[in-house]
């Protein structure tokens, strides 16, 4: 691979730190691997107020790569993440095993609520997390199995079902990105409804219509993604992701320059 060449798997992780990346002094939570990438690099880059957390029980004083060990700066256990997700002061980025065409989520399971045919993670923080804090998805598989017309259980909360459950639901509700691994996509469009942002390079807007279960609204000019750096390019390879674990959830894939 040439030095400038990058791979959708780098697309997908720029996009993320873009999400993050005008949020200033903020928590940031990612939740998986390309999430995680995605955050360390907008804290080298964009938005160095960012804080870190390793997701398990201390705040980091560096940028570790991906697997890797760091000093730690302070001490945040489980239980003191429900504070933070009280207060607000957050941004987490969560999976999702179906989002429908009002931006609500479901992880808890496939199927009917009173007999569902397979059983999935369960709510989890998903109903505290979009009514308390910016809330963005990460989905590496788009495809009509994940973005359907509705879900079978909502995890997380859309802006239209906050805003049916009175001002203490809506009042932050803030479903602000979902990236995936064919494009960039917001709840900006007719009615709170999924809006095609960006595609990444080398898809079009029919295939990214043709992966989405629901009409989708899809402005009349749709710009790309846009690319990595070469900066950040070198952090990517050299520092954050060395191990190339990244390609576990998009394939590595070059993409000319």
């Amino acid at each position: 691979m040439s030095d400038d060449a990058y791979t959708r798997a780098d697309v997908c992780a720029a996009a993320i730190a873009d999400a993050f990346s005008e949020d200033g002094e903020i928590f940031a939570s990612p939740m998986g691997l390309l999430p995680t990438l995605g955050v360390r690099l907008a804290k080298l880059t964009s938005n160095p107020d960012l804080v870190i957390s390793d997701g398990e029980s201390v705040f980091m004083g560096g940028v570790p790569p991906l697997g890797g060990k760091d000093v730690v700066e302070g001490w945040i256990p489980f239980r003191r993440v429900f504070d933070v997700v009280a207060y607000g002061k957050r941004h987490v980025m969560m999976g999702a095993t179906q989002v429908d065409r009002h931006g609500n989520q479901n992880i808890s399971a496939i199927g009917p609520f009173a007999q569902p045919k397979r059983q999935l993670l369960g709510s989890r923080g998903a109903p505290g997390n979009t009514v308390n804090n910016r809330t963005s998805y990460w989905v590496p598989k788009h495809s009509t199995r994940v973005f359907v017309e509705q879900v079978d259980i909502v995890s997380g909360v859309g802006p239209v079902r906050a805003k049916a459950a009175g001002t203490a639901a809506a009042r932050f509700n803030d479903i602000h990105r979902i990236v995936s691994n064919l494009g960039v996509l917001d709840l900006g469009g007719a009615g709170d409804t999924v809006r095609l942002v960006s595609v990444h390079p080398g898809v079009t807007v029919e295939e990214v219509v043709a992966a989405t279960g629901f009409a989708l609204d899809v402005p009349a000019d749709v710009p790309t993604t846009r690319t990595p750096s070469y900066e950040e390019l070198l952090l990517i390879r050299d520092m954050l992701d060395p191990k190339g674990l990244r390609f576990k959830e998009v394939p590595q894939e070059e993409v000319a320059r």
